[in-house]
């Protein structure tokens, strides 16, 4: 058998589900096909192979880099991230890569950011009024954003910062439309060129300006800023990375960590607030101050239950054997994040908001993927993760926030991610004595 099976409607007809009800309609293909099926979904309306068997999931993940690239799976977001970015290379050229940027994402490095992180969080609720209703998910846009200002562009207040921050704002705003993936696919099919590229020009004198001032600062050395910290690394061979690859990987950075981590976090609220023994028992830690344990454990729970990211994908480059099928040159195969953090036989109860699920055990490697896997895996996973608990403990000891009715917020896409529907809205009870 070539592929597996799937769907016989139209492929403009699957895309339409796929883009306006994801959610139903990956589990109506599961409940139809099996957990490997075939679609023709974005962004070509080709052949997709969705993935949602872990070992099957091991296999993609240590697959040849050349017969699986993961570069060209992520070719919707060039216009964007640059044609050097971490995202869009392959094989050698990619692990390359990789090893250089990893150090700040790791260790003490990474450590050192969290006071930073938790002032810019407490600076954006100390304006969160009791009594006030709104919507968390652009509240968490801010924060996240002001993070990937300070803590990787290393910049600080006043003009610099103003104009970035506006920028990059507006880059964002555009691609964080529901049809903001469609325009990203026009734009890479010479279409919306000059929509797109008109903001992306301004932001790169930005870019290219704070990068310049960092290269040029005599206390460089002295920054534990990403982008410091990223133009004094080395190849293997002495080279530095150019500006254009440093404006490549911040651009990475920026759509890889503000919009998931604050979409993730907006799903955490949005859970927790209509889950209120989880809530106060998050609350409890927090405030006591002694533990992160089960912070962490509501982290990897709801990225479990919302991952922003539905899917991570792979490029065909040959043949390829997976499990009874022979996958031909040219399709995607796409594991299935979200299908496969609500498998029964893993997750029981699978729909439920259950972080005690990891308190006494760590997620498994192939089923739990909110980061992608292999050597592909997010570098900002840690960080994210970091960056989610922080943001957690300091609006709970802070604020207490309820739902402002019993309604369960449904899945809207913003472009690559999954957001909830009324942007997470909270009710501001009070402010913490």
């Amino acid at each position: 058998m070539t592929l597996p099976p799937g769907p016989s409607t139209p492929a403009p007809l699957q895309t339409a589900a796929w883009v306006t009800r994801p959610g139903p309609w990956m589990l109506r293909m599961r409940r139809e096909h099996g957990n490997v099926f075939t679609a023709s979904i974005v962004p070509d309306l080709k052949t997709v192979v969705l993935v949602a068997e872990p070992e099957l999931i091991k296999e993609i993940f240590r697959a040849d880099p050349e017969v699986l690239r993961a570069g060209e799976g992520n070719v919707v977001l060039r216009p964007v991230v640059g044609s050097s970015s971490l995202l869009q290379l392959d094989g050698d050229e990619h692990m390359q890569e990789r090893k250089l940027m990893l150090p700040p994402f790791h260790g003490e490095k990474l450590k050192g950011h969290a006071e930073l992180m938790e002032q810019i969080v407490l600076s954006e609720v100390e304006r969160w009024a009791p009594g006030e209703e709104l919507a968390l998910a652009p509240q968490l846009q801010a924060v996240t954003l002001e993070i990937i200002l300070r803590v990787v562009f290393g910049v600080r207040e006043g003009e610099e910062v103003e104009g970035l921050r506006q920028r990059l704002q507006r880059v964002m705003d555009v691609g964080g439309r529901p049809i903001g993936t469609a325009l990203l696919i026009a734009r890479n099919a010479g279409l919306a060129k000059d929509f797109i590229d008109r903001d992306l020009k301004k932001l790169d004198v930005e870019i290219f300006a704070a990068i310049e001032r960092r290269r040029t600062d005599p206390d460089l050395a002295e920054h534990d800023d990403i982008l410091s910290m990223l133009i004094q690394a080395r190849r293997e061979d002495g080279s530095p990375m150019s500006d254009r690859e440093l404006r490549d990987e911040l651009m990475t950075l920026l759509v890889a960590g503000h919009e998931t981590t604050a979409t993730g976090l907006a799903w955490t609220f949005e859970r927790l607030m209509r889950n209120p023994a989880a809530l106060d028992r998050l609350t409890a830690e927090a405030r006591a101050g002694a533990s992160t344990e089960y912070a962490d454990a509501v982290v990897r729970e709801s990225l479990r239950l919302r991952p922003p990211i539905p899917l991570v994908a792979r490029k065909v480059k040959s043949p390829y054997r997976l499990g009874e099928w022979e996958i031909p040159p040219g399709a995607t195969i796409a594991p299935a994040v979200w299908l496969t953090h609500r498998r029964e036989d893993i997750y029981p109860d699978p729909h439920a908001f259950k972080p005690e699920r990891f308190l006494d055990a760590s997620p498994d490697t192939y089923a739990w993927l909110p980061f992608g896997g292999g050597v592909r895996r997010c570098i900002g996973a840690s960080f994210a993760i970091m960056e989610m608990r922080i943001a957690l403990q300091a609006i709970v000891r802070t604020v207490e926030l309820r739902a402002p009715d019993a309604r369960m917020e449904n899945m809207r896409r913003r472009a690559i991610v999954f957001a909830p529907s009324r942007g997470a809205r909270a009710l501001v009870a009070a402010r913490a004595a």
